[in-house]
């Protein structure tokens, strides 16, 4: 019998911003699963040595069951090599401290064969400093490329803020992706089942995720770099003509392009086709039955860099019936 996929979430944030305490909550407490975490430094953890049951180079068990990885070599052996063990996972968590981009982590979950057969990509996980996110944002690229990723926003440290800051703070996250589930929190006290196993990255479970995902579109045009575009269309999809056109855009300008994902209506198909992107690689698959009475509508979202919405909408229309 074949073993189920292990749900894989990527856990980013900027530096501060509370990652080290979730991760510390989840290899210390009984929760009653098993996780593996691949941190970039173990070092960089602050674990607590008595939560260390035994340790090898690479991999450390801790007493609740969870097992901790560095990455220091490569994502896909160390992937590979936690499969092999004789513990069954709930879960794997990967870090991404260090890295501004939370895209090549979440491509190994697309490139390899035997990665991909053994684990899914559930979410993309970002933890945001509410006191500093805003000046964060004028620092760099990295904060606003960590938002636009996510899948769950883990908005912490509300205890550091007003109420007007903190709504200025929502309405940027927002601005840059709209379609990010966020829980406000306190030193990263978060429930566990809140940001694991939830799904959102499925190809199967957007739309139980995202309930709305197909309701009015939005065209979200800000003085931001990054932003989010969504295109909707009554008309049917020609899937062969959606493919070629994607594949040339993810091509071109896949490296601008964060994520992309969409929910079509292909002419006489019974069920949805749901695409799923982050930068060049694309996975798409059959979703749910259409209902009897539905009516059928596609919507294709973009978040990402210097994006060109009239010229996005065209080439979408092309694939139209």
């Amino acid at each position: 019998m074949a073993q189920a996929q292990v749900p894989v979430t990527v856990l980013t944030g900027y530096l501060g911003a509370g990652k080290t305490t979730l991760l510390n909550r989840i290899l210390s407490e009984q929760h009653g699963k098993k996780y593996a975490v691949i941190v970039n430094e173990f070092g960089e953890l602050g674990v607590d040595n008595d939560l260390v049951v035994n340790a090898d180079e690479e991999v450390f068990e801790m007493n609740n069951g969870c097992i901790c990885c560095t990455v220091r070599g490569d994502l896909i052996r160390i992937i590979e090599g936690l499969m092999k063990r004789k513990e069954k996972f709930d879960g794997i968590l990967v870090e991404t401290t260090g890295l501004a981009d939370p895209g090549p982590v979440a491509q190994t979950f697309f490139t390899d064969d035997d990665v991909k057969a053994a684990t899914r990509l559930d979410a993309i996980v970002t933890v945001v400093d509410a006191k500093h996110f805003l000046g964060q944002l004028e620092q760099g690229s990295e904060a606003l490329q960590q938002i636009a990723f996510a899948d769950v926003i883990v908005l912490n440290k509300l205890d550091l803020v007003d109420a007007t800051d903190l709504a200025k703070v929502e309405a940027k996250i927002k601005a840059i992706n709209p379609y990010a589930r966020v829980h406000k929190t306190e030193k990263s006290k978060v429930e566990l089942d809140a940001i694991l196993d939830k799904g959102a990255f499925d190809l199967n479970r957007i739309l139980v995720f995202e309930p709305d995902f197909l309701e009015h579109g939005h065209d979200h045009n800000h003085e931001e770099e990054v932003k989010s575009l969504s295109i909707t269309s009554d008309r049917a999809v020609d899937p062969d003509k959606f493919q070629k056109w994607m594949g040339a855009l993810l091509q071109i300008k896949g490296g601008d392009i964060f994520r992309s994902k969409g929910i079509l209506a292909i002419d006489g198909a019974p069920k949805r086709y749901v695409y799923q992107g982050v930068h060049m690689m694309m996975d798409a698959g059959w979703g749910t039955p259409w209902k009897k009475d539905e009516k059928r509508a596609s919507k294709l979202v973009f978040i990402g860099r210097d994006l060109d919405g009239d010229n996005l909408k065209r080439g979408f229309e092309d694939c139209l019936k």
